[in-house]
């Protein structure tokens, strides 16, 4: 009979336990960029998704990406530089989602801009995503460009972008912060200048309307602006966004397709150059 001390335990067939310890090690690392992305993206970071949603999604994705990258060394993983990688992973993944999710708000500053010029910024409700206040039209905006980024396979896209970032800036190879700062920083700059040439063209029909009126009432003066002017904006308003659907549908398909490249560029952005 063989001593119990001659018994050597292991975790899994061929697998000893400190073998498993550093696979599980690995795949935390590997999980924080693409976990971290979840987050802080539109639609995979709603609060519409369940918290435990996401965390399986993020490990899944972890998997599927320790299949095609070789994972980082568990020499490196086992001493204090483990903790800048951890900050690397989750700066990266931040500033991806943040990127799309920046670009994406240019539509509800557009709906916002619009609503309050015809006098439908008293129509809010809570946002379910955001958890704030924000015009009913915005939120239809949001939801239409998300429906749009879908059809697109935009969130295919945007994932093929995340596992294609480990292969330019694999883990612990270290990341140009600066870049990635600066490509950040862009984006905001782009969500301003979207924002306004999609609310453009009917800001500035809502502004003849308006002066339209002004100059009625100002020709006679027994007629009430409120009872007078105001039926008349919102009618404009709904008829101007009747007529505009469809232009306003391609015009979220180009935003869709350019937060896709704003997000490529700011990936490449981070390469160290000869890395």
């Amino acid at each position: 009979m063989t001593p119990a001390s001659a018994i050597e335990f292991t975790g899994l067939p061929g697998q000893s336990i400190q073998g498993l310890m550093d696979l599980v090690l690995q795949f935390f690392i590997m999980s924080l960029r693409i976990g971290a992305f979840a987050i802080s993206a539109p639609f995979f970071g709603s609060r519409l998704i369940a918290l435990p949603t996401r965390i399986i999604f993020a490990c899944g994705m972890a998997v599927f990406v320790m299949g095609r990258v070789p994972a980082p060394p568990v020499a490196d993983l086992t001493t204090p530089v483990l903790v800048p990688i951890i900050a690397q992973e989750l700066a990266i993944g931040l500033v991806a989602g943040l990127v799309l999710n920046i670009f994406f708000g240019s539509v509800s500053i557009a709906g916002e801009k619009i609503a309050s010029s015809g006098g439908l910024s008293f129509a809010a409700q809570v946002d379910p995503s955001s958890g704030g206040q924000t015009p009913v039209l915005s939120q239809i905006f949001s939801l239409f460009l998300t429906a749009v980024f879908l059809s697109l396979n935009g969130h295919l896209v945007a994932l093929g972008l995340m596992v294609e970032s480990y292969r330019l800036m694999p883990v612990g190879a270290g990341v140009f912060y600066g870049g990635l700062i600066s490509a950040g920083g862009s984006v905001a700059g782009e969500m301003f200048s979207t924002a306004a040439r999609l609310m453009l063209p009917i800001v500035v029909v809502l502004f003849l309307v308006n002066v339209t009126i002004g100059l009625i009432t100002r020709s006679a003066p027994t007629l009430n602006l409120f009872s007078f002017g105001f039926p008349i904006t919102l009618m404009t308003v709904f008829v101007l966004l009747f007529l505009a659907t469809g232009p306003i549908g391609f015009a979220f398909q180009e935003v869709a397709t350019h937060a896709l490249d704003l997000l490529g560029e700011t990936l490449r952005e981070g390469v160290i150059d000869g890395q």
